[in-house]
């Protein structure tokens, strides 16, 4: 008889993966909410139309879609932001504002499988809607760097790379681009670093030969790494929105600099984020090696609650992918290895032996001790044998002479040492000596 695989880029989690996981996902919750942000949750599947609007109909080759038994074309979650625009949207009106919610769940794409991505993952999803001003901006940056932070990672380890999409847009416009060109150049940028002068091409096959000063002057700005830099490229423009533009730069980085975080954050304008919908700063977070994708990205995505049919919202979000991440914490020594052990383990004799020990045994794990015992009869050697590899730190021992006592021996699986205590005491003594 043939047995059956798992599908090609998705995941099993055994349980020392699961409880490797679920130190992401605590961790990540954990921080959310000391920030003030608060979880919510939602279907895993969604309308296909809810991403054929925010992206087009060529995102369906990134989905895994179909028609249900109902007719209805629908489609397994790849991202959260569609959802989470339809959910706030919904309920704008009665929400207090900003809102801020966050997510840990799980998305499907269709895609060619490499190192830190495959067709199912996790991520952390953070969004900040209704507040227009660059304290969103702080406010999520704030939140990434902490939530990468909180395992252990410091400066050395990654950096959050700030750009920003509207910045471009006054620039080459100052520069005499109208809006087609202008996103041309955009869709140039975003492929620049991978592929250089070749990103070119599709803006010359559009609007013909890039010229030798504008195509300068474009380096220019993606050569900038620091905000004195930018200020001094952007001075000679005497243009009322980049110098508008440059004073929300300022701000950005003054009050994340305030924080103590500035030296996390690189002025990067190489960072534009392919996804059209964003509108105004974006960033990304990589490792300082430089040997991973990226581990984080986000933006301002001020037009999107509207484009999906409801009240216009301004809105600013990230998310965090758990393959990468994970790959990084490994790097690093900072993903920790779960023992799954008992407190307690009882070594039991026969019958009566196994009845008079389950009052107790009951009563620790309805206390929040987690306590094992051999199901089956076994000789006291093998159950000894088995307390050790359990990783216990303590074995009950409830033997023929020490029943008929009203005893039980409690020994330290550690010390090895033991002392006798009655059947009434010993809940307590257990809680005790955990305690201790």
């Amino acid at each position: 008889m043939p047995t059956f695989q798992t599908l090609p880029g998705f995941r099993e989690f055994y349980p020392d993966a699961l409880a490797q996981r679920n130190h992401l996902f605590k961790v990540w919750r954990q921080t959310a909410v000391t920030f003030g942000f608060q979880e919510y949750d939602a279907p895993v599947l969604e309308p296909l139309d809810l991403y054929r609007t925010k992206s087009g109909p060529e995102i369906e080759q990134q989905l895994f879609s179909f028609t249900d038994k109902g007719g209805r074309e629908v489609a397994l979650r790849p991202e959260m932001t569609p959802t989470v625009c339809r959910l706030v949207g919904e309920q704008a009106a009665t929400l207090k504002r900003p809102i801020k919610w966050f997510s840990i769940a799980e998305f499907y794409r269709y895609e060619r499988m490499q190192k830190g991505r495959g067709r199912c993952f996790f991520q952390f999803n953070a969004d900040v809607f209704g507040e227009t001003g660059i304290e969103a901006e702080t406010e999520l940056i704030a939140l990434l760097i902490q939530a990468l932070c909180a395992f252990g990672l410091a400066e050395p380890d990654f950096y959050i790379r700030l750009s920003d999409r509207n910045l471009w847009f006054y620039y080459l416009e100052a520069l005499g681009l109208d809006e087609p060109r202008a996103r041309a150049i955009l869709g140039a940028v975003d492929k620049f670093e991978k592929i250089g002068d070749k990103a070119f091409e599709e803006y010359q096959t559009q609007f013909g030969a890039l010229e030798a000063v504008l195509k300068e002057r474009i380096l220019a700005l993606l050569s900038i790494k620091s905000m004195a830099s930018l200020e001094a490229l952007m001075a000679p423009l005497h243009n009322e929105k980049v110098q508008g533009r440059i004073g929300e730069w300022k701000r950005l980085i003054g009050n994340l600099t305030a924080m103590g975080l500035g030296g996390f954050v690189e002025v990067d304008l190489g960072v534009v984020r392919g996804l059209a919908y964003y509108t105004g700063f974006v960033f990304e977070a990589f490792d300082r090696k430089g040997e991973l994708r990226a581990l984080a990205g986000g933006g301002r995505y001020d037009n999107l609650v509207g484009k999906l049919g409801y009240s216009e919202l301004p809105a600013v979000g990230f998310a965090i992918g758990d393959m990468t991440f994970a790959l990084l914490l490994e790097q690093r020594g900072l993903m920790p290895s779960y023992v799954n052990a008992p407190d307690v383990y009882f070594v039991l004799g026969g019958e009566a032996e196994r009845m008079a020990a389950f009052p107790a045994l009951q009563a620790l794990r309805a206390s929040g001790i987690r306590v094992e015992y051999p199901m089956r009869p076994l000789a006291f050697g093998k159950q000894f044998k088995a307390a050790t590899e359990s990783g216990a730190r303590f074995a009950v021992i409830y033997g023929q002479d020490e029943v008929a006592r009203g005893t039980a021996k409690l020994r330290d699986l550690q010390s090895r040492e033991e002392r006798e205590i009655g059947l009434g005491d010993l809940v307590d003594a257990l809680r005790s000596a955990l305690r201790a």
